[in-house]
């Protein structure tokens, strides 16, 4: 039953991941997630059921539209299947208990941000409050070891942020700040900083990387939000391995 579980998860995951698309690209420029239903931007050809299918459509279509041949963004299958995959590893490390819960809403919040991210830099508060509210009350019904430690964990990360933000000057943006408070909820203090330490190695790599490719210049702003998804992700899963890994080397 396991595998049945595992796959059905995935499936899962596909479907919400290709309604995360829509959220994050719609939301943070004030438009109905509902209305107007899916369609090509290119010549507004309605999306049919074929059009839709996650990941497989875009195989099959081969990145274009049908009717007008103009490229569908990469971003579509790869947070559709990234969303499948953290669905998965969610279930596959909590099973079904009330922990899957907290982590199914933290990941579906984490790939909606990356979409913004990626797509506006910007991080919506309209996604960020509902999402906070919701994993604040999950953390008293399922609450971390102590339980104030999550209510520390978002003021930790929060000041963090905000005191780097004052500091630089502006160099760190409101939204990273406020998801910060989030993370801090569901990871906890310990988890909230070295989910910092990681998406700061995680951001100057990818940023080297990005600029180097682009052929731009050191000032040119680069979505810091991708790097804290992916951090907080691998830090809510593997997060005590890190630390008895660090401990054991250092210590």
């Amino acid at each position: 039953m396991t595998i049945a579980y595992t796959a059905f998860m995935s499936l899962f995951g596909l479907v919400f991941g290709s309604f995360y698309n829509v959220v994050g690209l719609r939301v943070p420029k004030n438009e109905s997630i509902a209305y107007p239903p899916s369609h090509c931007t290119n010549c507004d050809r309605r999306l049919t059921a074929l059009d839709l299918v996650p990941v497989f459509s875009y195989m099959f279509l081969k990145g274009q539209c049908r009717t007008c041949g103009s490229k569908i963004h990469w971003v579509y299958p790869l947070m559709e299947a990234i969303t499948a995959v953290l669905f998965t590893a969610v279930f596959l490390k909590f099973g079904f208990t009330t922990e899957l819960a907290v982590g199914l809403l933290f990941v579906s919040m984490l790939v909606i941000i990356t979409v913004s991210d990626i797509a506006y830099m910007l991080i919506p508060d309209k996604v960020l409050l509902p999402f906070g509210l919701v994993l604040l009350l999950l953390r008293f019904i399922v609450p971390l070891d102590p339980w104030w430690d999550s209510l520390v964990g978002a003021a930790v990360g929060f000041g963090v942020l905000l005191l780097i933000a004052v500091l630089s000057k502006g160099g760190m943006g409101g939204g990273d700040i406020k998801l910060f408070l989030v993370i801090g909820l569901v990871l906890g203090t310990a988890g909230s900083l070295l989910t910092l330490f990681l998406a700061s190695f995680i951001g100057a790599v990818a940023g080297i990387i990005l600029l180097r490719v682009r052929k731009q210049g050191r000032k040119t702003p680069i979505p810091f939000g991708p790097s804290i998804a992916l951090s907080a992700v691998l830090v809510y899963l593997w997060g005590e391995q890190f630390i008895g890994w660090y401990v054991n080397l250092f210590m």
